[in-house]
């Protein structure tokens, strides 16, 4: 008999695991006929938020960004975005990032279509224009060596533009690639795991993760990840950049 009181998700003061057995379903209001569920929040400590939605027939999302920028992308499936009244469809890998105060419209799922989103406070700098609305596809994206090692590919989805204070990039490990240090920066960071499985020290703790994870990292909780298993591990996941550190 399975015992419920079994989870793999870890909550602490500067990190957390959240593995999918313990979600829970938010209503948002405008997003109609979907399943949201809200893995990093600011009730957490994060400065950032993080959702997960997977549609059901007749799915619209449908909302005005406020000061909060956004940034949705197709985790598998298919979806129309209508935003300034050009409709473009996006397809597994595509994504779209909205400026603040920008109203946007999302309908004509497939059904069980799964969408990832960001959500940050933009951070206006002064003589640095505000981005505007970007679509784009991960498959044209280059996956760059990282810090010379060819088991290690990051692919940077946002330019790399002082306008932008976040960024979004997919990393991908080989079977026993590994970061080559133990990183402890000011970035924070939301991940969620698309493909494969591995090790993940978060602090001074260690955890299996696989794909359907999502790991929140706190400014200056050390991280270092490795792979494991015979396929590539891939997450995507955000940071914040561009700004002093107040």
């Amino acid at each position: 008999m399975e015992i419920s009181a079994q989870t793999r998700s870890v909550v602490k003061k500067n990190h957390a695991l959240i593995s999918p057995d313990g979600y829970i379903n938010s209503n948002v209001p405008g997003w109609k006929h979907c399943t949201v569920n809200v893995i990093i929040s600011k009730e957490m400590g994060a400065r950032f938020s993080q959702t997960l939605i997977t549609c059901q027939p007749g799915a619209t999302l449908t909302g005005q960004t406020r000061q909060d920028q956004t940034f949705f992308y197709v985790v598998s499936g298919s979806i129309k975005a209508t935003l300034h009244g050009i409709e473009k469809n996006l397809t597994t890998g595509h994504y779209v990032y909205i400026p603040e105060w920008q109203e946007y419209h999302l309908s004509t799922a497939a059904d069980g279509t799964q969408l990832l989103s960001f959500h940050k406070v933009y951070e206006p700098l002064e003589d640095a224009p505000v981005p505007n609305t970007l679509f784009g596809d991960a498959a044209t994206i280059p996956a760059n060596e990282y810090l010379g090692d060819p088991a290690l590919r990051l692919q940077v989805l946002l330019p790399d533009d002082l306008g932008f204070d976040m960024a979004v990039n997919v990393f991908t490990y080989d079977p026993g690639g590994h970061l080559p240090l133990v990183e402890t920066h000011i970035m924070e960071h939301g991940l969620l795991y698309l493909r494969g499985q591995g090790v993940y020290r978060l602090d001074q703790d260690w955890y299996p993760v696989k794909k359907g994870d999502c790991i929140w990292m706190a400014p200056y909780c050390q991280q270092w990840f490795t792979a494991m298993g015979k396929e590539p591990a891939v997450y995507i996941y955000y940071k914040n950049v561009n700004r002093f550190p107040y």
